[in-house]
């Protein structure tokens, strides 16, 4: 397998301008038939077990009717004709022949009947399952609240809460029915995302046949109107997310008052695909509850977000955040819910350099919306608020004197920098976490966007974000591809490591970290390119391509056709961060974390999921999870990266191919720039220790024609390549170092090899000399003796 991977390796590297899919099948044998198979058979080979073959669409018909459809060769309809005959023959068609009895007689209305007969099945079957789940979370709520019930009545009899708990047998049966529950969620979302894609096909191949008769966009409008595609089902996730919370007893922790709201956290950041939102929040929310949103329909999983981000002409902020320079800023104004803000976050993050000893820290205070335009314009009465915190909210005078800080100085740097505002981000966020625990605090944002907050009056600050009743131009949004995802961590003391259930979600293959990824960056970059002098790495990504090209932000993109598919500078160093690839190499079917993870997922599932025969398998096995552990992923490193327990692979590591498939590290290793001075010591300290030899030896040689000892000669003629080697492995470490420190790979940057064979084959050649000098000197004293 090493000599396979390196080969691909070394071929790749030759042949770069070729197409990248020609490697695929010698690298994963797995993406060829995502790449090859008809879209009819891909239909066929999907299919949920569980579900009858007649409740998806039937798309060999309808390609049937666009076969029959395009030897007919149907003439475009005249669009300026008002009337009509009935006695008048049909047209002729586009080649301009008569129709005969011969001819199919098949029409387009043939197709239009057929295609709404199949949306109207896939919408029934789609509300039917929704509603047989609903009923079954019903039966479980109700077996869960009879728990809750009975463990209340034992307790008021007396005792703890722990001795009157009902049976683990009980909650071990409630807990496998809900795991049932959300795996046919995810199998019916599986099965309309099927559908999507089979109707999305169909009607790019009636296009395609009949150009003249084009009716794809208007099913595409007509589709994303109907209940089985615009549909909110989040109710399933509230109320599952009740269910186990209820099982697992989560209990609040206490309230933290502080009333500026500082807090230092530990935050990482991941694209998830659309189709894969769902199971992410399966994943989740069996360790930790949705935080409930409260609506006008009544409670949702999810609420709208919208922050509004401040900068100059010049995006000093912007330029800062993204150089991540010591103490940049980044000022915004948050709101939640739908509608006009009526309490609004006036929201200050300051970045850190973890290395200097400090932590990136998020301040924040409250205001009324009718207090935003006196915060900006330097007129807010900080002293009133002052007295009035102090007297009707108890704080104490340390929280005083804080929160009046954070407020002057954000009031200030208003004035100072001439902020205005620029960008605003707006999402649909799902939060998970135990109230006011922060131990562990993730959130989901999908339907993300980003909005230009330029080009408007501000009326001095009465207005700070846009009419939301004029519609939006094309190059004053972008609308982002992905969901985002957020792990908190906030760990301590006992509670060193993140829990076992948050690295599983990690190594699961979903999560694709995008590092530093920032919503405010990418929105300034897309939406205002010809106000940034530098753009973030992942612009480059293949994913998010069109996306920025839709809102006019094309020029900060390179062309299809250059030679490496990224823009200069960081872009071409962290080009391998890159989830789904660049322009030139794209990864579009590429797993999450690292290519080690992938190999790992499909065994997994392949284990988890073995074929048998049609009909057999589970809906478990139909929809397998990877659980897997970190020893088992350090165990399959060691089976991907086997050629590193060669020869070749321990003395060229930095060539392998174990670093060079890497495709979105999940733990990107934390650079500081002490590191690389470092690295460059290191390297001098070998070197000098492998010239130091060579001195030796080149002294030893020069004083051995004196001594005329041939075991002097091969004792300096022995220590000379052993220089030569300290030399050598010193430039080899430090050049294989620098790689590892550029790529910020994940794991051991030390050799723990090289040096002990150097330093075994110079102890054993100092080994041999210190025996032939024992042998001379026994030979001397025995020669010694018989002159004597």
């Amino acid at each position: 397998p090493s000599f396979l991977d390196n080969s691909v390796f070394f071929f790749k590297n030759f042949f770069s301008t070729y197409p990248p899919f020609i490697f695929c099948w010698v690298q994963d044998s797995s993406l060829l038939p995502t790449t090859m198979v008809k879209f009819g058979e891909r239909l066929s080979q999907n299919r949920a077990p569980e579900y009858p073959p007649e409740a998806y669409m039937d798309y060999d018909k309808l390609k049937e009717i666009i076969r029959d459809l395009g030897k007919k060769k149907l003439a475009s309809v005249d669009q300026t004709t008002r009337e009509v005959s009935l006695t008048a023959p049909p047209p002729t068609n586009a080649a301009g022949r008569q129709f005969t009895s011969s001819d199919s007689p098949t029409t387009e209305e043939d197709f239009y009947s057929c295609i709404d007969a199949q949306l109207v099945k896939v919408e029934k079957f789609t509300l039917e399952k929704v509603t047989e789940l609903r009923n079954q979370i019903s039966s479980l709520e109700r077996e869960v609240a009879a728990l809750n019930d009975t463990a209340t009545v034992a307790n008021a009899a007396g005792g703890t809460s722990s001795q009157h708990r009902p049976d683990e047998a009980v909650f071990d049966r409630i807990r496998n029915q809900a795991d049932s529950v959300a795996k046919s969620f995810l199998t019916l979302e599986k099965y309309v995302n099927l559908n999507f894609m089979g109707f999305h096909k169909i009607l790019k191949k009636h296009d395609k046949n009949s150009p003249a008769h084009a009716c794809k966009q208007f099913y595409i409008n007509r589709m994303h109107n109907q209940a089985w595609v615009r549909g909110d089902y989040s109710d399933v996730v509230v109320r599952l997310s009740s269910v186990y919370s209820a099982l697992r007893n989560d209990q609040s922790a206490e309230e933290n008052k502080d009333a500026s709201q500082s807090f230092l956290r530990s935050t990482t950041k991941y694209w998830v695909r659309t189709e894969d939102v769902s199971k992410v929040k399966y994943a989740i929310l069996k360790h930790l509850p949705v935080f409930l949103q409260k609506t006008s329909t009544g409670e949702s999983d999810s609420q709208l977000t919208n922050s509004v981000y401040f900068d100059n002409d010049q995006l000093e902020l912007y330029h800062g955040r993204l150089d991540k320079s010591p103490g940049a800023i980044a000022y915004r104004l948050r709101w939640y819910g739908a509608g006009d803000p009526k309490i609004v976050f006036f929201e200050r993050k300051t970045h850190r350099d973890t290395w200097t000893g400090e932590a990136s820290v998020k301040e924040r205070f409250i205001v009324d919306e009718s207090e935003v335009k006196q915060v900006l314009n330097d007129k807010y009465p900080i002293d009133e608020k002052r007295k009035e915190m102090a007297k009707k909210k108890g704080a104490t005078e340390a929280e005083v004197d804080e929160w009046e800080t954070l407020v002057r100085e954000m009031v200030q740097v208003v004035q100072a920098k001439q902020l205005v505002p620029t960008m605003r981000t707006q999402y649909m966020r799902t939060a998970f976490q135990i109230p006011f625990d922060a131990t562990v605090r993730i959130s989901l944002d999908t339907n993300l966007c980003m909005i230009s907050e330029r080009g408007y009056n501000t009326e001095g600050g009465a207005k700070w974000f846009r009419d939301p009743e004029k519609p939006l131009e094309p190059n004053e949004i972008t609308r982002f591809p992905h969901a985002v995802l957020e792990v908190k961590l906030e760990l301590g003391g006992a509670n060193s490591e993140p829990p076992q259930w948050v690295t599983d979600l990690q190594n699961s293959g979903m999560l694709y970290e995008v590092h530093k990824f920032s919503k405010f960056i990418h929105g300034c970059a897309v939406l205002l390119p010809e106000y940034v002098r530098s753009v973030p790495y992942w612009v480059d990504d293949a994913s998010v391509r069109e996306s920025i090209i839709r809102s006019g932000g094309g020029r900060i993109l390179v062309k299809s056709d250059h030679d490496t598919g990224v823009g200069p500078g960081a872009n071409e160093m962290y080009n391998h961060l890159l989830p789904f690839g660049n322009v030139k190499e794209s990864k579009m079917d590429a797993k999450g974390r690292t290519a080690n993870t992938i190999d790992l997922i499909e065994t997994g599932e392949a284990k988890a999921a073995p074929k048998t025969t049609a009909g057999t398998a589970t809906a478990s096995q139909y929809y397998s999870e990877a659980d897997v552990t970190d020893d088992e992923i350090l165990y399959n490193a060691g089976l991907q990266g086997c050629c590193e327990d060669t020869c070749a692979g321990w003395l060229f590591p930095f060539c392998s191919g174990f670093n060079e498939d890497t495709l979105a590290p999940t733990s990107v290793q934390k650079i500081e720039p002490k590191i690389f001075f470092a690295n460059e010591r290191t390297f001098l300290h070998w070197l000098h220790s492998g010239v130091t030899l060579y001195t030796i030896a080149a002294g030893i040689l020069a004083f051995a024609s004196d001594t005329h000892s041939v075991a002097v000669h091969w004792y300096a003629m022995a220590l000379l390549p052993i220089s030569l080697g300290f030399c050598l492995y010193a430039l080899h470490l430090f050049l294989w170092r620098a790689e590892k420190i550029k790529t910020r790979i994940p794991g051991r940057w030390d050799d723990s090899r090289g040096p002990l064979i150097l330093g075994t084959i110079l102890a054993g050649v100092l080994f041999v000399n210190f025996l032939l000098k024992c042998r001379e000197i026994r030979k001397f004293n025995y020669a010694m003796a018989h002159e004597l």
